[in-house]
């Protein structure tokens, strides 16, 4: 995600575009996304997939580490072993593929699975990009040229059944505002409703706005320990310490000790109902969606004794939210 104190011009509703798809497919008020599907052995993600499936959720959303599972194929496996769940990568990176294989990928998927996939693209951060041998100076640049790139990309043998839908992983403005001018919407990550309703002014009211909401089940020390932790991974990434720079937080807020009001902001900590109202508040601030990431006390999100924190978790929210 790049970041740029330089907001774009807003005004009339951008056209629709090539990357905007042949339609959107049925996400929910509420998905979950899930980081820690790719770090379980491929059987068990299909079976936590179709539990999410059983359990109400509409979509899932599967992000792309740098040395993890390719996450079109894992798209694509995971949707032939469910039967309606929507699929949408949170993010797939462009520097692991070029433009022409991200775009005839996706085809290749929405063609098998019409109406149950949506294609998220992203920068990524510049340890990624260079790791893999890339620049990332200028990465709003490199993104416009990248979607570009996919937008006329040919498609040989047949016009796909149904074509999904793009959107952008966006936190600065000017990314947002490429979202809003070349794809068919924004996936902010780790980002407050006061965020929400700032990517919806820059979006316009058509575009769709995916937002990923952590949530941490639990009161106390221990829960906001795991906040804390949790955070910590992500402001190790100089992306996302200028993000909150831009929101209004200090360095004394993420360089010494994560402060309270920082993990307020970016976490909802507690029950139900606090998960709840942080969901509600992103979608009256504009968000169409809500994506849920349970944040557990280890990356893989299964404890001692085989017990699933992550699946409990969602289970939990299941059973006391309105996830359609």
């Amino acid at each position: 995600m790049a970041d740029s104190d330089e907001a774009p011009t807003q005004g009339a509703e951008p056209t629709p575009t090539p990357l905007s798809g042949s339609s959107r497919p049925p996400l929910g008020r509420i998905g979950a996304w899930s980081g820690r599907l790719q770090r379980r052995p491929t059987h068990q993600a299909v079976e936590a997939v179709a539990e999410l499936e059983e359990l109400g959720y509409q979509s899932v959303w599967i992000p792309e580490s740098p040395f993890g599972k390719d996450v079109l194929t894992f798209s694509a496996v995971l949707l032939g072993a469910t039967d309606s769940i929507t699929v949408a990568t949170g993010i797939a990176n462009i520097w692991a593929r070029d433009a022409v294989s991200m775009m005839n990928s996706a085809r290749t998927i929405g063609d098998a699975h019409p109406e149950r996939f949506l294609l998220g693209v992203g920068i990524s951060h510049r340890r990624t990009a260079e790791t893999r041998g890339h620049d990332y100076r200028t990465p709003v640049a490199v993104m416009r040229k990248y979607l570009h790139a996919m937008a006329s990309a040919g498609f040989d043998g047949h016009d796909p059944v149904w074509q999904p839908p793009v959107v952008l992983a966006a936190l600065g403005p000017r990314m947002m505002g490429l979202a809003a001018e070349l794809t068919g919407g924004a996936h902010p990550f780790l980002a407050p409703p006061e965020h929400t309703a700032t990517a919806r002014a820059i979006l316009g009211p058509n575009k769709l706005l995916a937002v990923e909401q952590g949530v941490v089940l639990g009161s106390g020390i221990k829960a906001r320990e795991r906040a804390r932790s949790n955070l910590a991974r992500y402001l190790a990434w100089p992306n996302y310490q200028r993000h909150f720079l831009r929101l209004g937080f200090d360095e004394v807020d993420f360089t010494d000790r994560i402060s309270d009001r920082l993990i307020d902001a970016a976490l909802a900590v507690g029950d139900e109902d606090d998960a709840d109202r942080r969901i509600r508040a992103h979608l009256d601030a504009g968000a169409d969606h809500v994506c849920v990431q349970i944040v557990t006390d280890n990356v893989a999100g299964v404890v001692a004794g085989g017990t699933d924190d992550e699946l409990t978790g969602y289970r939990q929210l299941a059973g006391a939210l309105t996830l359609d």
